[in-house]
């Protein structure tokens, strides 16, 4: 018998990932999510920089990272600058100073058509999951495991479900617009 409420599971994770896309998306403020999963070589394994220093917002257009082994500095920097973010970063010894520049109209208009293409994959993974749902379903009454009725109530619930996470995915990708946006 087909578990719809397991699958959910499945949308959860869509969801989650494209929250994580997001996150590290620039808006006209600045916040950790933009460098806190940079791998990082650290002694000889690669570590996302959240994993080996204190990320902090000292005021809106700084992030400060401060390595918790001081060794790590240059590392911290050449990972930032091979990330390629559009910013260049300010070792001081210690710690490293992440300035990020006003965005221009252009920048914003760029940067929400980059979450307009991630929603889209999102999207895309939800409906391939859904279609691969429907698949089992009729495979299911195919076998006699489920009754036509059930078929139709178990398609009826997953359009439901599809429909929810998809409003879930426009509902973030809108948010993350607006701050974009917001100047």
């Amino acid at each position: 018998m087909i578990n719809l409420k397991e699958s959910r599971q499945e949308f959860e994770r869509i969801i989650a990932h494209l929250g994580e896309e997001l996150s590290g998306i620039r808006t006209g403020r600045a916040h950790t999510g933009l460098v806190e999963h940079i791998l990082v070589d650290s002694y000889g394994t690669q570590t996302p920089i959240k994993h080996v220093a204190s990320l902090s917002i000292p005021d809106q257009r700084t992030i400060c990272i401060t390595p918790w082994d001081a060794s790590l500095v240059k590392e911290i920097e050449k990972s930032i600058t091979l990330a390629s973010l559009g910013v260049q970063p300010v070792n001081d010894g210690s710690s490293i100073r992440i300035s990020l520049p006003q965005l221009t109209e252009e920048n914003r208009r760029m940067l929400v058509k980059n979450v307009g293409q991630k929603q889209e994959q999102t999207k895309i993974s939800i409906r391939l999951v859904r279609d691969r749902l429907r698949d089992e379903i009729a495979k299911a009454e195919k076998n006699n495991e489920v009754t036509q009725d059930d078929k139709y109530a178990l398609q009826k619930e997953l359009d439901e479900i599809t429909k929810e996470y998809g409003a879930r995915a426009d509902d973030s990708a809108a948010e993350k617009e607006k701050e974009i946006m917001t100047i």
